[in-house]
């Protein structure tokens, strides 16, 4: 079986980089997606959060070259929540039900960061296992 998620949004903060014990680069940052559409004759924007993962050489080039109101193409995969199979539910502190998406990243396209309107590609390397056919 396989999957692959595609999601074009902004970041909404500058990207967070460490090392795990072994020395491998991992950046984490979130991207939001928005629509917007009528109900009722009311306009309506519809925003969703998505946490992404990237590791690798692609960690460090996003670490380098994003930051906060960026423009991404991130293609991956989903990370359900252990517990339910899902996205991580939660409530926000005025009380509603939210709900936290989370993708690794396989493939990161820059299309807007420092120089804006530059475009750059951060691929992670991807092992023969990920491959599936």
């Amino acid at each position: 079986m396989y999957h692959k998620i595609i999601v074009v949004g902004h970041l909404g903060k500058k990207p967070e980089m460490r090392y795990t014990p072994t020395g491998q680069a991992v950046t984490s940052f979130s991207v939001a997606t928005s629509r917007k559409y009528t109900s009722n004759e009311q306009q309506v924007t519809e925003t969703i959060w998505i946490r992404v993962s990237v590791w690798g050489k692609a960690a460090e080039a996003c670490n380098n070259y994003l930051d906060k109101g960026a423009l991404v193409l991130v293609e991956g995969r989903l990370n359900p929540d252990k517990a339910s199979g899902g996205p991580k539910v939660f409530q926000k502190q005025d009380g509603a039900s939210s709900a936290s998406y989370d993708m690794t990243a396989l493939e990161v396209k820059f299309l807007s960061g420092k120089g804006e309107g530059a475009v750059h590609q951060a691929e992670a390397p991807i092992a023969e296992d990920d491959i599936p056919f």
